[in-house]
Protein backbone atom coordinates (compact mmCIF):
# COMPACT_ATOMS: atom_id res chain seq x y z
CA UNK A 1 0.00 0.00 0.00
CA UNK A 2 1.56 3.31 -1.03
CA UNK A 3 2.12 6.47 0.97
CA UNK A 4 -1.06 8.46 1.44
CA UNK A 5 -3.29 5.37 1.29
CA UNK A 6 -3.01 4.65 5.00
CA UNK A 7 -2.72 6.86 8.08
CA UNK A 8 0.70 8.36 8.67
CA UNK A 9 2.66 6.82 11.52
CA UNK A 10 4.85 9.68 12.67
CA UNK A 11 8.03 8.56 14.45
CA UNK A 12 10.17 11.67 13.96
CA UNK A 13 9.42 13.59 17.16
CA UNK A 14 13.11 14.26 17.82
CA UNK A 15 13.01 16.53 14.77
CA UNK A 16 9.70 18.18 15.60
CA UNK A 17 6.59 17.04 17.45
CA UNK A 18 3.40 16.26 15.55
CA UNK A 19 0.50 16.50 15.81
CA UNK A 20 0.22 19.55 18.02
CA UNK A 21 -2.50 19.72 20.67
CA UNK A 22 -5.61 21.50 19.33
CA UNK A 23 -5.07 24.20 21.94
CA UNK A 24 -1.78 25.14 20.23
CA UNK A 25 -3.37 25.58 16.81
CA UNK A 26 -6.26 27.53 18.31
CA UNK A 27 -3.87 29.85 20.16
CA UNK A 28 -1.94 30.63 16.97
CA UNK A 29 -5.14 31.42 15.07
CA UNK A 30 -6.54 33.56 17.88
CA UNK A 31 -3.30 35.55 18.07
CA UNK A 32 -3.39 36.14 14.32
CA UNK A 33 -6.99 37.26 14.54
CA UNK A 34 -6.94 39.36 17.69
CA UNK A 35 -3.39 40.01 18.96
CA UNK A 36 -1.47 40.56 15.73
CA UNK A 37 -0.01 43.97 16.51
CA UNK A 38 3.70 44.53 17.21
CA UNK A 39 4.50 43.74 20.88
CA UNK A 40 6.33 46.47 22.75
CA UNK A 41 5.99 48.92 19.86
CA UNK A 42 2.80 50.72 20.77
CA UNK A 43 0.43 51.61 23.57
CA UNK A 44 -2.81 50.82 21.76
CA UNK A 45 -4.91 47.92 22.99
CA UNK A 46 -3.84 45.34 20.39
CA UNK A 47 -0.13 46.04 20.94
CA UNK A 48 -0.65 45.69 24.68
CA UNK A 49 -2.38 42.33 24.15
CA UNK A 50 0.51 41.19 21.97
CA UNK A 51 2.96 42.16 24.70
CA UNK A 52 0.88 40.21 27.18
CA UNK A 53 1.20 37.10 25.00
CA UNK A 54 4.99 37.32 25.23
CA UNK A 55 5.00 37.97 28.97
CA UNK A 56 2.57 35.14 29.71
CA UNK A 57 4.67 32.74 27.62
CA UNK A 58 7.77 33.70 29.60
CA UNK A 59 5.86 33.08 32.83
CA UNK A 60 4.82 29.59 31.73
CA UNK A 61 8.39 28.73 30.69
CA UNK A 62 9.74 30.09 33.97
CA UNK A 63 7.33 27.84 35.86
CA UNK A 64 8.37 24.81 33.80
CA UNK A 65 12.13 25.37 34.20
CA UNK A 66 12.05 26.86 37.75
CA UNK A 67 13.36 30.22 36.58
CA UNK A 68 12.95 32.98 39.17
CA UNK A 69 12.60 35.93 36.79
CA UNK A 70 10.74 35.36 33.49
CA UNK A 71 12.66 38.27 31.98
CA UNK A 72 15.81 36.14 32.10
CA UNK A 73 14.32 34.21 29.15
CA UNK A 74 15.20 35.58 25.71
CA UNK A 75 13.13 34.26 22.84
CA UNK A 76 14.84 32.80 19.79
CA UNK A 77 13.65 31.22 16.57
CA UNK A 78 15.04 27.79 17.53
CA UNK A 79 17.62 26.05 19.71
CA UNK A 80 20.35 26.70 17.14
CA UNK A 81 19.89 30.45 17.45
CA UNK A 82 19.79 30.20 21.24
CA UNK A 83 23.04 28.22 21.30
CA UNK A 84 24.69 30.78 19.03
CA UNK A 85 23.47 33.56 21.32
CA UNK A 86 25.05 31.85 24.31
CA UNK A 87 28.33 30.66 22.77
CA UNK A 88 29.15 33.77 20.75
CA UNK A 89 27.90 36.04 23.51
CA UNK A 90 30.11 34.51 26.22
CA UNK A 91 33.29 33.07 24.73
CA UNK A 92 36.20 35.49 24.23
CA UNK A 93 39.56 35.21 22.42
CA UNK A 94 41.91 32.92 24.33
CA UNK A 95 39.10 31.11 26.16
CA UNK A 96 38.95 27.33 26.45
CA UNK A 97 35.64 25.52 26.05
CA UNK A 98 34.82 21.93 27.00
CA UNK A 99 32.09 20.05 25.20
CA UNK A 100 31.27 16.42 24.40
CA UNK A 101 31.49 14.04 21.48
CA UNK A 102 27.72 13.59 21.35
CA UNK A 103 26.89 17.21 20.53
CA UNK A 104 24.74 18.49 17.69
CA UNK A 105 26.27 20.62 14.92
CA UNK A 106 24.50 23.58 16.53
CA UNK A 107 27.24 23.39 19.17
CA UNK A 108 30.09 22.02 17.09
CA UNK A 109 29.88 24.56 14.26
CA UNK A 110 29.74 27.77 16.34
CA UNK A 111 32.69 26.50 18.37
CA UNK A 112 34.63 25.64 15.21
CA UNK A 113 33.84 29.12 13.84
CA UNK A 114 35.26 30.73 16.97
CA UNK A 115 38.31 28.47 16.81
CA UNK A 116 38.97 29.69 13.29
CA UNK A 117 38.15 33.37 13.80
CA UNK A 118 39.19 34.39 17.32
CA UNK A 119 41.47 31.54 18.35
CA UNK A 120 39.58 29.82 21.16
CA UNK A 121 40.49 26.31 22.32
CA UNK A 122 37.96 23.47 22.37
CA UNK A 123 38.23 20.07 24.05
CA UNK A 124 35.77 17.31 23.14
CA UNK A 125 35.25 14.82 25.97
CA UNK A 126 34.79 11.42 24.35
CA UNK A 127 31.69 9.38 25.07
CA UNK A 128 31.54 5.61 24.93
CA UNK A 129 29.75 3.60 22.24
CA UNK A 130 26.39 4.27 23.87
CA UNK A 131 27.02 7.99 24.32
CA UNK A 132 27.78 7.99 28.05
CA UNK A 133 30.08 10.73 29.33
CA UNK A 134 32.45 10.13 32.25
CA UNK A 135 32.42 13.09 34.65
CA UNK A 136 36.07 12.41 35.52
CA UNK A 137 36.98 13.05 31.89
CA UNK A 138 35.23 16.41 32.04
CA UNK A 139 37.19 17.29 35.19
CA UNK A 140 40.47 16.22 33.58
CA UNK A 141 39.83 18.52 30.60
CA UNK A 142 39.60 21.70 32.68
CA UNK A 143 42.34 24.26 32.08
CA UNK A 144 43.15 27.58 33.72
CA UNK A 145 41.43 29.41 30.82
CA UNK A 146 38.30 27.24 30.71
CA UNK A 147 35.28 29.55 30.79
CA UNK A 148 32.45 27.39 29.47
CA UNK A 149 31.23 23.80 29.39
CA UNK A 150 28.60 22.94 26.78
CA UNK A 151 26.62 19.72 27.00
CA UNK A 152 23.36 18.45 25.63
CA UNK A 153 20.91 17.01 28.13
CA UNK A 154 20.14 14.11 25.81
CA UNK A 155 21.76 12.95 22.58
CA UNK A 156 19.59 13.53 19.51
CA UNK A 157 20.92 10.28 18.00
CA UNK A 158 21.40 7.87 20.88
CA UNK A 159 18.84 9.08 23.43
CA UNK A 160 21.53 8.99 26.12
CA UNK A 161 20.83 11.23 29.12
CA UNK A 162 23.86 13.25 30.21
CA UNK A 163 24.34 13.80 34.01
CA UNK A 164 23.92 17.57 33.91
CA UNK A 165 23.65 17.93 37.69
CA UNK A 166 27.06 16.28 38.19
CA UNK A 167 28.66 18.42 35.50
CA UNK A 168 27.13 21.49 37.16
CA UNK A 169 28.65 20.58 40.53
CA UNK A 170 32.01 20.51 38.82
CA UNK A 171 31.59 23.77 36.92
CA UNK A 172 30.28 25.62 39.97
CA UNK A 173 33.30 24.54 42.02
CA UNK A 174 35.62 25.88 39.31
CA UNK A 175 33.78 29.10 38.51
CA UNK A 176 32.98 27.91 34.98
CA UNK A 177 29.66 28.59 33.25
CA UNK A 178 27.49 25.69 32.06
CA UNK A 179 25.45 25.87 28.86
CA UNK A 180 22.90 23.08 28.38
CA UNK A 181 21.35 22.15 25.04
CA UNK A 182 17.83 21.05 25.96
CA UNK A 183 16.68 20.34 22.40
CA UNK A 184 15.76 16.76 23.31
CA UNK A 185 14.80 17.28 26.95
CA UNK A 186 12.65 20.41 27.31
CA UNK A 187 9.17 19.13 28.13
CA UNK A 188 10.42 15.54 28.19
CA UNK A 189 12.88 15.40 31.10
CA UNK A 190 12.73 17.45 34.31
CA UNK A 191 14.74 20.65 33.85
CA UNK A 192 15.29 22.81 36.93
CA UNK A 193 17.83 25.53 36.18
CA UNK A 194 18.30 26.51 39.80
CA UNK A 195 18.23 23.02 41.25
CA UNK A 196 20.52 21.64 38.56
CA UNK A 197 22.95 24.58 38.53
CA UNK A 198 22.42 25.57 34.88
CA UNK A 199 23.75 28.99 33.86
CA UNK A 200 22.48 28.98 30.27
CA UNK A 201 19.67 26.83 28.86
CA UNK A 202 18.91 26.68 25.12
CA UNK A 203 15.56 25.11 24.26
CA UNK A 204 13.19 24.64 21.31
CA UNK A 205 9.51 25.40 21.29
CA UNK A 206 8.55 22.96 18.57
CA UNK A 207 9.67 19.62 20.03
CA UNK A 208 8.81 18.46 23.55
CA UNK A 209 7.09 21.76 24.37
CA UNK A 210 4.57 21.02 21.59
CA UNK A 211 4.63 24.54 20.16
CA UNK A 212 5.02 25.78 16.58
CA UNK A 213 8.23 25.75 14.61
CA UNK A 214 10.13 29.03 14.70
CA UNK A 215 9.97 29.28 18.49
CA UNK A 216 12.47 28.64 21.26
CA UNK A 217 14.60 30.53 23.71
CA UNK A 218 17.60 30.96 25.94
CA UNK A 219 17.60 31.20 29.71
CA UNK A 220 20.42 33.47 30.90
CA UNK A 221 21.38 33.43 34.56
CA UNK A 222 21.13 36.91 36.15
CA UNK A 223 24.89 36.87 36.82
CA UNK A 224 25.72 36.16 33.16
CA UNK A 225 25.97 39.08 30.75
CA UNK A 226 26.19 38.06 27.12
CA UNK A 227 27.20 40.22 24.20
CA UNK A 228 23.96 40.36 22.18
CA UNK A 229 23.94 38.36 18.95
CA UNK A 230 21.56 40.87 17.35
CA UNK A 231 21.41 44.63 17.68
CA UNK A 232 18.45 46.77 16.66
CA UNK A 233 15.02 47.95 17.61
CA UNK A 234 13.53 46.76 20.87
CA UNK A 235 10.72 49.23 21.43
CA UNK A 236 12.57 50.59 24.47
CA UNK A 237 15.22 53.31 24.84
CA UNK A 238 14.84 54.12 21.15
CA UNK A 239 16.81 57.35 21.53
CA UNK A 240 19.98 55.48 22.56
CA UNK A 241 22.58 54.25 20.06
CA UNK A 242 23.59 51.26 22.14
CA UNK A 243 21.53 48.14 22.81
CA UNK A 244 19.50 48.43 26.05
CA UNK A 245 20.86 46.74 29.17
CA UNK A 246 17.42 45.79 30.49
CA UNK A 247 16.26 42.22 29.96
CA UNK A 248 14.83 40.75 27.83
CA UNK A 249 15.18 43.68 25.44
CA UNK A 250 18.97 43.38 25.46
CA UNK A 251 18.74 40.05 23.62
CA UNK A 252 15.56 40.48 21.56
CA UNK A 253 16.12 42.95 18.74
CA UNK A 254 13.37 42.98 16.13
CA UNK A 255 9.75 41.93 16.04
CA UNK A 256 8.94 38.74 17.88
CA UNK A 257 6.85 35.83 16.58
CA UNK A 258 3.71 36.65 18.53
CA UNK A 259 1.42 34.00 16.99
CA UNK A 260 4.12 31.34 17.37
CA UNK A 261 4.74 32.30 20.98
CA UNK A 262 1.01 32.22 21.68
CA UNK A 263 1.09 28.64 20.42
CA UNK A 264 4.15 27.93 22.55
CA UNK A 265 2.36 29.25 25.62
CA UNK A 266 -0.47 26.80 24.96
CA UNK A 267 2.02 23.98 24.40
CA UNK A 268 3.86 24.65 27.64
CA UNK A 269 0.57 24.80 29.53
CA UNK A 270 -0.32 21.42 28.03
CA UNK A 271 3.00 19.98 29.22
CA UNK A 272 2.50 21.44 32.70
CA UNK A 273 -0.95 19.87 32.90
CA UNK A 274 0.31 16.46 31.73
CA UNK A 275 3.47 16.81 33.91
CA UNK A 276 6.95 16.22 32.56
CA UNK A 277 7.37 13.09 34.66
CA UNK A 278 4.29 11.45 33.16
CA UNK A 279 5.41 12.41 29.66
CA UNK A 280 8.87 10.96 30.23
CA UNK A 281 7.45 7.75 31.68
CA UNK A 282 5.15 7.29 28.69
CA UNK A 283 7.89 7.96 26.12
CA UNK A 284 10.39 5.73 27.93
CA UNK A 285 7.86 2.91 28.07
CA UNK A 286 7.15 3.25 24.35
CA UNK A 287 10.88 3.31 23.58
CA UNK A 288 11.36 0.11 25.57
CA UNK A 289 8.53 -1.54 23.65
CA UNK A 290 10.11 -0.43 20.38
CA UNK A 291 13.51 -1.78 21.40
CA UNK A 292 12.03 -5.10 22.48
CA UNK A 293 10.29 -5.45 19.13
CA UNK A 294 13.20 -4.35 16.97
CA UNK A 295 15.60 -6.64 18.82
CA UNK A 296 13.81 -9.57 17.19
CA UNK A 297 14.49 -8.29 13.65
CA UNK A 298 17.30 -10.25 11.93
CA UNK A 299 20.50 -8.25 11.38
CA UNK A 300 19.27 -5.19 13.27
CA UNK A 301 21.58 -3.44 15.75
CA UNK A 302 20.18 -1.00 18.29
CA UNK A 303 22.24 2.06 19.23
CA UNK A 304 22.42 3.94 22.51
CA UNK A 305 21.57 2.77 26.05
CA UNK A 306 20.60 -0.86 26.56
CA UNK A 307 17.08 -2.09 27.14
CA UNK A 308 15.95 -1.10 30.63
CA UNK A 309 18.40 1.80 30.96
CA UNK A 310 17.35 5.43 31.13
CA UNK A 311 16.98 7.24 27.81
CA UNK A 312 14.67 9.62 25.99
CA UNK A 313 12.18 8.39 23.41
CA UNK A 314 14.80 8.05 20.66
CA UNK A 315 15.66 4.64 19.22
CA UNK A 316 18.33 4.56 16.51
CA UNK A 317 19.40 1.44 14.65
CA UNK A 318 21.19 0.02 11.64
CA UNK A 319 20.74 -3.15 9.61
CA UNK A 320 23.59 -4.94 7.91
CA UNK A 321 23.22 -4.80 4.15
CA UNK A 322 20.50 -2.12 3.95
CA UNK A 323 21.34 1.56 3.44
CA UNK A 324 19.49 3.69 6.04
CA UNK A 325 18.26 6.17 3.43
CA UNK A 326 16.84 3.35 1.32
CA UNK A 327 15.21 1.84 4.39
CA UNK A 328 13.68 5.18 5.36
CA UNK A 329 12.29 5.56 1.84
CA UNK A 330 10.71 2.10 1.96
CA UNK A 331 9.15 2.77 5.36
CA UNK A 332 7.70 6.05 4.08
CA UNK A 333 6.47 4.92 0.68
CA UNK A 334 5.21 1.44 1.47
CA UNK A 335 4.25 1.63 5.15
CA UNK A 336 3.52 5.35 5.72
CA UNK A 337 6.00 5.37 8.61
CA UNK A 338 8.01 8.56 9.02
CA UNK A 339 11.50 8.15 10.48
CA UNK A 340 14.77 9.96 9.84
CA UNK A 341 17.81 8.49 8.15
CA UNK A 342 21.35 9.82 7.78
CA UNK A 343 23.68 11.58 10.18
CA UNK A 344 21.15 13.69 12.12
CA UNK A 345 23.43 16.77 12.25
CA UNK A 346 25.61 14.95 14.78
CA UNK A 347 28.62 13.26 13.15
CA UNK A 348 30.36 13.25 16.52
CA UNK A 349 27.71 10.97 18.03
CA UNK A 350 27.86 8.72 14.98
CA UNK A 351 31.60 8.41 15.56
CA UNK A 352 30.88 7.22 19.11
CA UNK A 353 28.34 4.70 17.86
CA UNK A 354 30.59 3.46 15.06
CA UNK A 355 28.17 4.49 12.31
CA UNK A 356 30.22 7.21 10.63
CA UNK A 357 30.39 5.30 7.35
CA UNK A 358 26.71 4.38 7.19
CA UNK A 359 24.57 6.75 9.20
CA UNK A 360 21.53 5.25 10.90
CA UNK A 361 17.76 5.16 11.13
CA UNK A 362 16.27 7.16 14.00
CA UNK A 363 12.76 6.48 15.20
CA UNK A 364 11.49 8.77 17.96
CA UNK A 365 8.24 8.67 19.88
CA UNK A 366 6.19 11.52 21.28
CA UNK A 367 3.40 12.20 23.71
CA UNK A 368 0.71 11.08 21.26
CA UNK A 369 2.49 7.98 19.91
CA UNK A 370 0.55 4.75 20.44
CA UNK A 371 1.67 1.19 21.10
CA UNK A 372 0.10 0.13 17.81
CA UNK A 373 2.29 2.63 15.95
CA UNK A 374 5.40 1.32 17.69
CA UNK A 375 4.43 -2.25 16.82
CA UNK A 376 3.80 -1.24 13.21
CA UNK A 377 7.47 -0.29 12.89
CA UNK A 378 8.58 -3.68 14.19
CA UNK A 379 6.20 -5.46 11.82
CA UNK A 380 7.39 -3.38 8.88
CA UNK A 381 11.05 -4.01 9.68
CA UNK A 382 10.42 -7.74 9.99
CA UNK A 383 8.75 -7.81 6.59
CA UNK A 384 11.42 -5.66 4.94
CA UNK A 385 14.32 -7.77 6.20
CA UNK A 386 12.51 -10.91 5.06
CA UNK A 387 12.16 -9.41 1.58
CA UNK A 388 15.91 -8.67 1.62
CA UNK A 389 16.61 -12.28 2.53
CA UNK A 390 18.05 -11.47 5.95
Amino acid sequence: MGNGEQPLIYLDHAATSWPKPPQVTDAVVQAMLHDAANPGRGSHAMAVRASRVLFDTRKQLAKLFNIKNPNDIAFASNTTMALNMAIKGWVKPGDHVITTSVEHNSVRRPLYYLEQTIGIEVTYVEGDERGNINIDDVAAAIQSNTTLVVANHSSNLLGTIIPIDKIAELTKSKGIKLLVDAAQSAGILPVDVRGMGIDLLAFPGHKGLLGPQGTGGLYIDPEVDLVPLLHGGTGSQSEAREQPQVRPDRYEAGTQNTPGLAGLRAGVQYVLNETVQNIHTKEWTLAQRMMEGLSTVPGLKLLGPKLGEQRTGIVAFIIDGIDPSELSFILDQHYSIAVRAGFHCTPLAHACAGTTSTGAIRASVGLFTTEDEVDALTNAMTEITKNYGL
